[in-house]
């Protein structure tokens, strides 16, 4: 089984900030499943419970930001524990470069949520912090989860 991860934090740095979703679309012969741990829900045994028969994660700059940002904030290796496969470097050898969104439009890969990016998913977590926005955390799980099913049209796309 294979599974594409993404997560949102409130900053990019693993001392000072946390890890607010993380994503996970599996893909098996059972089909597919998609996954969602929120806040207080992100805990290492959570997160290895939802990757439980996977053999190889995908990510996008994954190696340098998502799996040390887990490994220092829940204490797991995923890298220690699955194959991983980051598509940003595929990206790179196919002369395909910047972040994610920057992929996906040179791709011509869709997105339904222009209008957000890594900053306001970060002012999307602190609006449903502070005043309990449902709107704000909705729009922050559906910017994830596009996140994640776009790495798998990616992947589609580069492998």
């Amino acid at each position: 089984m294979e599974a594409y991860l993404d997560i949102e934090t409130t900053g990019l740095s693993r001392q000072y900030h946390k890890i607010t979703v993380v994503g996970i679309h599996l893909c098996s012969d059972d089909g597919p499943r998609f996954i969602q741990l929120v806040g207080m829900e992100i805990t290492g045994d959570s997160v290895l419970e939802a990757l439980n028969g996977v053999s190889i994660i995908y990510t996008y700059n994954g190696k340098r930001f998502d799996l040390p940002f887990m490994h220092s904030q829940l204490g797991i290796s995923l890298t220690d524990l699955f194959e991983h496969h980051d598509l940003m470097y595929d990206c790179w050898r196919n002369n395909l470069y910047g972040g994610f969104k920057a992929v996906e439009r040179q791709l011509g890969i869709p997105r339904q949520l222009k209008e957000v990016d890594g900053y306001q998913a970060v002012r999307l977590w602190w609006r449903y912090v502070d005043t309990f926005d449902l709107d704000a955390l909705n729009t922050l799980l559906e910017y994830n989860k596009e996140d994640v099913l776009n790495l798998k049209v990616l992947k589609e796309r580069l492998l």
